[in-house]
């Protein structure tokens, strides 16, 4: 059994964001400092945490539920003309807005509550997202299960 070309190119582009994104991730020391923030109990570097953590995980939720959606309806969507697809329509500008608030929700709060500051805060804030991005990337997209055709000896009774 060979891979096709097309699946070690993929493999290898979402790689070069994984990488570059968990290196950095890593030197910059950021989930430690996340967690430090999530410890400090009723203050507002906390809440800030716990809604970009919230807006991360739905993000990932809800791209999933992009790759998934193939599988779950039955129909393989348009994704170049997602407009004007039922489910697309609306599960993507949502998508777009977790992404955008929860990485500047991120970035402000690894800023202003951690020993990054905020230039390291929004590089590392971006890292965090590039490493999700890539890995999620990594997920092989199912394709919508083919139609049979009918049974011409079933029996109708």
């Amino acid at each position: 059994m060979s891979i096709r070309p097309t699946t070690v190119q993929h493999t290898l582009r979402q790689l070069k964001l994984a990488v570059p994104g968990g290196a950095i991730t890593y030197y910059l020391g950021t989930c430690h400092e996340f967690w430090r923030i999530t410890q400090v109990a009723g203050s507002w570097g906390q809440s800030a945490a716990y809604g970009a953590l919230g807006l991360g995980l739905t993000t990932i939720a809800l791209f999933f539920y992009v790759l998934l959606t193939p599988w779950i309806k039955g129909v393989e969507p348009n994704y170049r003309s997602w407009r004007e697809s039922g489910v697309l329509s609306s599960v993507i500008p949502l998508l777009t807005t977790t992404i955008v608030v929860g990485s500047l929700l991120l970035a402000v709060t690894l800023g202003q509550w951690s020993n990054l500051g905020y230039l390291k805060g929004v590089v590392a804030a971006a890292a965090i997202y590039v490493l999700a991005f890539g890995l999620l990337g990594l997920v092989p997209v199912p394709k919508a299960p083919a139609a049979r055709p009918p049974n011409p000896k079933a029996r109708h009774d």
